[in-house]
């Protein structure tokens, strides 16, 4: 083994077991205006989440969070003007990696899991563990080590409410670690495509619809629902028995947020990540082009567009709506 990838590996090992820092509390309680919040962002209308008069009537005896917030309630904020974040010992294990010419970043998987609900008044804090570094490993996108962490979240009482294990790909970009004699004088760098999407039996259909050039929203054929993104038992009814619509194409814009880092090979930044409404009633999020980011406004009337990659891969973006005048 190469002299230096045995060092890298013992300093490697030395993380592994470490927390990465203090727990992290969340700033404020578990409340209904919060949970009523999210729910209306992703469209959820469970009574259980929405409803205290309703709710009373579920198992659960009162309103709770759905177990998808888990880790929301100890995010941080924005950061603030003069105030530093602290590093942590993920933050070294991540400069250790570049130091050793692994400088790119890809989460590859992730795994949750709940023991109970949580409900208003609860706080959470959350730990979180380096379990495991293994590498190094040839990937499609290059050399590189993957990094297992686990975050145990809390409630109140120490109890523990689940967890979240998180699994990051820390590489070295093909084109880095080439060696000069090994690429011909005239070839470019080959330049690395967007991250494709996972595709699988309950959505594989809907991408396939999409590469040509149709829009689809599934929906239930028992009751009618609507839903976005495809999956595979109906809501409101619980049927898994469904066809799909094709939306028109139009519709506005929700919500939205611009990216700026961290920066991935294969995409151009800034991007805007926007929440549609389409005309059907369902959302979507795509990204929003042909329009700077300090133009973006929400209830701004957008259209989709079609666009194929470089690599085949054909993506429903959106537009202003004005655009194609």
């Amino acid at each position: 083994m190469d002299p230096d990838l045995t060092e890298l590996e013992g300093r490697l090992q030395q993380f592994i077991g470490r927390t990465i820092g203090p727990p992290v509390v969340a700033r404020d309680c578990v409340t209904e205006a919060a949970i009523r919040q999210f729910c209306d962002v992703i469209g959820d209308r469970n009574p259980a989440y929405r409803d205290a008069e309703s709710a009373v009537e579920t198992r659960h005896a009162g309103v709770v969070a759905p177990p998808a917030m888990m880790q929301s309630w100890v995010l941080d904020g924005p950061p603030r003007e003069g105030i530093e974040k602290a590093r942590t010992e993920q933050d070294r294990l991540y400069d250790l990696l570049s130091e050793y010419g692994y400088t790119s970043a890809l989460g590859t998987s992730s795994e949750e899991h709940y023991e109970r609900y949580l409900r208003p008044g609860d706080k959470v804090s959350a730990e979180t563990v380096i379990e495991s570094v293994t590498g190094p490993k040839k990937t499609g996108l290059g050399e590189g080590w993957f990094i297992t962490t686990r975050t145990t979240f809390r409630d109140n009482a120490d109890a523990v409410v689940g967890w979240i294990e998180f699994r990051v790909l820390k590489f070295a970009p093909k084109q880095s670690v080439a060696r000069e004699s090994e690429q011909p004088a005239t070839r470019d760098p080959e330049r690395p495509s967007r991250i494709k999407p996972p595709m699988a039996r309950d959505n594989a259909w809907w991408w396939q619809a999409v590469e040509k050039g149709r829009l689809p929203i599934q929906r239930c054929a028992q009751c009618g629902q609507l839903r976005h993104p495809p999956r595979p038992m109906c809501d409101a009814c619980g049927s898994v028995e469904f066809d799909s619509i094709d939306a028109c194409g139009r519709g506005s814009v929700h919500s939205f947020t611009v990216v700026e880092h961290p920066q991935f090979p294969g995409y151009e930044y800034p991007i805007i990540v926007v929440l549609i409404d389409l005309a059907e009633g369902e959302r979507i999020v795509s990204n929003l082009i042909d329009c700077a980011p300090d133009d973006c406004r929400i209830g701004m009337p957008v259209e989709v567009v079609f666009e194929t990659g470089e690599d085949g891969m054909v993506l429903p973006l959106f537009r202003p709506a004005e655009a194609s005048s």
